[in-house]
């Protein structure tokens, strides 16, 4: 094992016709990273001229998801009344709490010319206490989220504190999450405060103080160890993490908690038609699954 790795997780991926979704969390040896416990890129890919993507309403309990766009833009509606574009680097955090339903769709301009899908997707477990909050949604425009920038490295702080600058992305735990682009031999110290880290190499080519890093990767990183991301090509790297979480949460298809009963009741307020409606799409849903691809272990 590397001095500065704990864990290596190499992701699953999931053709969806179109465009692939690499997931690293959560997976057999690791279900979570800080308040993190699902992590899928996407992309980069360009669809078929008039081709865009359509994920019907579908629930949420105890998380929050985070959306963060390499390229393209999508439309977000949800059962509180919503609609945010995003657009990238920009942030959208939808905070599920005691239940929320959402679609995420391509606009329009996006498909004449085939939609762009490109970016991250990932879920935190909400902390205990606040698994139940109301549900919110926030989007954070590219402008109001900091930049580190010297010209060779452009890092941008989507949430928590990193490099002395803070992101005004609410946190319901501690969190860090970044999106890292380094230029053709650049560097940048990655901060050792976090419980718990990790990096993900999205595009590109980066190592950690002389060690590669494998594209799409997730590398937890060693606590407290400070440690030097480079890139001889250029790279973008999403660096993420916070605070170790004492009680396990469990994941089944779009569902978290620290109670599988709390789950249980889920699954049945979605197949019995209890979660509240997308205004203006209320006939359209995401059946629940038999068997989902997203679960946590055991």
């Amino acid at each position: 094992m590397s001095d500065l790795f704990t864990l290596t997780i190499t992701p699953s991926t999931h053709d969806l016709g179109g465009f692939k979704v690499r997931r690293t969390l959560p997976s057999k040896p690791r279900t979570m990273v800080g308040p993190f416990i699902f992590v899928d890129q996407f992309g980069p890919a360009q669809l078929d001229p008039g081709q865009g993507m359509d994920v019907r309403p579908h629930p949420h309990i105890n998380l929050a998801t985070v959306t963060y766009l390499f390229g393209g833009a999508i439309d977000h509606r949800d059962s509180l009344g919503t609609f945010a574009t995003i657009e990238p680097g920009a942030v959208n955090l939808m905070t599920a709490g005691r239940g929320i339903v959402h679609s995420e769709r391509s606009p329009a301009s996006e498909r004449t010319g085939g939609a762009i899908m490109s970016g991250m997707q990932t879920w935190l477990a909400l902390p205990d206490g606040k698994e139940e909050i109301d549900p919110a949604f926030e989007h954070v425009a590219a402008a109001d989220l900091p930049i580190i920038d010297d010209g060779q490295v452009n890092a941008r702080v989507i949430m928590g504190s990193l490099w002395g600058r803070t992101a005004p992305t609410t946190c319901h735990a501690d969190t860090i999450y970044a999106d890292i682009q380094l230029q053709p031999g650049a560097a940048l110290p990655i901060d050792a405060g976090a419980d718990e880290r990790a990096v993900v190499v999205a595009l590109g080519d980066a190592s950690l103080d002389g060690e590669p890093l494998d594209l799409y990767a997730l590398y937890l990183l060693k606590p407290g160890v400070p440690m030097t991301l480079r890139s001889s090509a250029g790279a973008r790297v999403m660096l993420l993490g916070g605070e170790a979480f004492r009680t396990p949460r469990h994941v089944w298809w779009n569902f978290v908690s620290s109670s599988r009963d709390r789950i249980n009741q889920a699954k049945h307020d979605w197949k019995d038609g209890r979660f509240p409606h997308v205004p203006g799409e209320a006939g359209e849903f995401i059946p629940l699954p038999e068997v989902p691809l997203t679960v946590s272990y055991p």
